[in-house]
């Protein structure tokens, strides 16, 4: 039996995710920050840039930077916000929306992968468990904000 424990494991699994993410990311040399970027546009669609670094959870100063490189690569636009003139709007192009679509195909090929080593069950049971932790985690961090 392993000395590992619950949280040692699990941290390993994060790691591996993260480097076969990273991976997957390599044709398109672009970061995690900026998939990230590019995904949460994909969901959402045209958002204020501040909406943006709300959903990565980062500095409105470190989105930024995200999007002026996703801009000088012609894979986002800002745009002038029409209900608000200080703020702006961020948008993928059509060459962003192709890149972020084929991201979003060659992560989840390699999710399956990473995953298929475990049974229906164990992936529903996986599921259920990562949601209940993410939702715990989720009201815990509203309780100490």
């Amino acid at each position: 039996m392993s000395d590992e424990t619950l949280a040692e494991a699990f941290w390993a699994v994060a790691r591996q995710l993260r480097l076969r993410a990273r991976e997957t990311l390599t044709p398109w040399e672009i970061t995690p920050a900026q998939s990230r970027a590019m995904m949460t546009l994909l969901r959402h669609g045209t958002i204020r840039l501040s909406a943006l670094a709300d959903h990565l959870g980062i500095a409105p100063r470190s989105t930024t930077e995200v999007v002026d490189a996703l801009q000088d690569r012609g894979l986002v636009e800002r745009q002038p916000d029409p209900q608000d003139r200080r703020a702006t709007l961020v948008v993928l192009t059509p060459g962003g929306s192709e890149a972020a679509q084929a991201m979003r195909e060659a992560r989840a090929a390699e999710s399956e992968s990473f995953f298929n080593e475990l049974n229906a069950e164990d992936r529903a049971d996986l599921t259920r468990i990562l949601g209940t932790l993410r939702q715990g985690a989720t009201a815990a961090g509203k309780q100490r904000g």
